[in-house]
């Protein structure tokens, strides 16, 4: 299998690449595992929760977990796992998450649409939409001891200076 991790990060035409995670409607994430060149059952959603758009990584990329960058990717289509979706960055989500007893850390939400999907506005992010991921970010930590403090809506160009500070040296 592809090594999904080292994928650019954007592609030739300046496309943002993101590999799906959990498809839209899923109730479970998947995570990519390096090693195995495989997605393994990461964590079932707390009951009732799904996954309101395609989730996913940002390839070579890296934030202060260790992870790869998380991305949301706003559209009606459901990606199947492992794909990888040529998206626009349209704004970030800085939040800190807190594990009971660990320090806080950054664990900011990319915001994208793919750019072959001429139908969806970059002003696709309404005041009520905002409201209603936040809602969903804090059910997905419901029963895991963690804390989230948001740090309030980004723009697409802040959005994009964030992005850089997490781009691995290749």
């Amino acid at each position: 299998m592809t090594k999904l991790h080292r994928l650019p990060t954007f592609n030739e035409d300046g496309e943002l690449h993101v590999v799906v995670e959990a498809s839209k409607g899923m109730t479970a994430k998947c995570k990519f595992d390096p090693e195995l060149g495989a997605f393994v059952l990461g964590k079932p959603l707390p009951h009732g929760l799904v996954y309101p758009f395609d989730w996913g990584f940002i390839p070579s990329t890296c934030g202060e977990d260790g992870d790869p960058l998380d991305a949301l990717v706003i559209h009606d289509a459901a990606c199947p796992v492992g794909c990888v979706i040529g998206c626009e960055l349209i704004g970030v989500l800085p939040f800190e998450q807190k594990q009971i007893g660990m320090p806080a850390e950054k664990n900011d939400r990319y915001i994208c649409i793919p750019a072959c999907d001429k139908a969806i506005r970059r002003d696709v992010l309404s005041a009520r939409l905002k409201k209603e991921l936040e809602q969903f970010f804090v059910a997905t930590t419901l029963g895991s001891g963690k804390g989230l403090t948001f740090g309030g809506w980004k723009d697409h160009r802040a959005a994009a200076k964030r992005l850089r500070k997490g781009q691995k040296k290749r």
